[in-house]
């Protein structure tokens, strides 16, 4: 099937690279006229470049910066009908190594972003009467974590909350409010802040034996974006090649 999002307009936020930049790709393989927003200038109009995209140096934990972003795209095409809130930081710092200012920074980009690209997208789509707000969570927090990542734990846990709140507030004007919650994806930040082994560990504790693409994400993405997924909101996709499953580090059939 081609052609999902024919005709849709969609502002992509943390677009320049990895996961936002796999689902830029695959909203204009299906027709999206898109919008592409980061706080990566440069490699942000790489990627707009590629996908003959609308691009705007964003930091999302502004208000003003959201609310700008969402008028480029009002402005060039008439409408808002998805926005991806894709950006987000992950410094690794032990919780007694946090300073005040460190949590707040993490806060913002991550949690306070959420709020204000739905904030910001809620006034044109409410106009419309429809919508989709689309968020990156991830399977840390909800569900698992690991040292060093209190302060990005509680931002995507914060998250799934704010998800379901959304959806009950924006149902009746037709804005359905969903989320992706990815495990461990083979991205370029995987690759500049994780050794061989941590990414050898990682790929060993999952079953389908390997890391995620973008791809993979973006897809999930898509059909939240879609038609298809029109009668669904307040609720997360985990896309983590079976990575929860597991009860103990070894899940062969025929253990020794």
């Amino acid at each position: 099937m081609v052609g999902r999002l024919e005709g849709k307009v969609a502002l992509v936020v943390g677009a320049a690279r990895g996961i936002g930049k796999g689902i830029a790709e695959r909203f204009a393989e299906e027709g999206a006229r898109l919008v592409l927003a980061d706080a990566l200038a440069e490699a942000g109009q790489a990627t707009a470049g590629e996908l003959d995209a609308l691009f705007l140096r964003t930091d999302i934990s502004k208000m003003e910066d959201a609310e700008a972003a969402v008028a480029v795209a009002v402005e060039r095409f008439g409408r808002l009908d998805i926005i991806v809130q894709n950006a987000g930081i992950y410094p690794w710092q032990l919780i007694e190594d946090t300073s005040p200012d460190d949590w707040d920074r993490v806060m913002a980009v991550n949690l306070r972003g959420a709020f204000n690209g739905a904030r910001a997208a809620l006034v044109p789509m409410k106009k419309q009467g429809s919508g989709r707000m689309l968020f990156t969570s991830s399977i840390t927090g909800p569900h698992v974590t690991s040292p060093g990542h209190g302060h990005y734990s509680a931002t995507k846990a914060g998250i799934n909350g704010f998800i379901r709140s959304a959806a009950l507030e924006f149902s009746g004007y037709g804005i359905t409010v969903n989320g992706i919650e990815p495990g461990n994806i083979l991205t370029e930040a995987i690759l500049e802040h994780r050794d061989a082994a941590f990414i050898k560990s990682m790929e060993d504790a999952i079953p389908l034996g390997r890391l995620g693409s973008p791809r993979d994400v973006a897809n999930a993405f898509l059909f939240l974006a879609s038609d298809e997924a029109a009668y669904i909101t307040g609720t997360t996709i985990v896309v983590d090649g079976g990575q929860l499953l597991p009860e103990g580090a070894d899940f062969r059939i025929l253990p020794k």
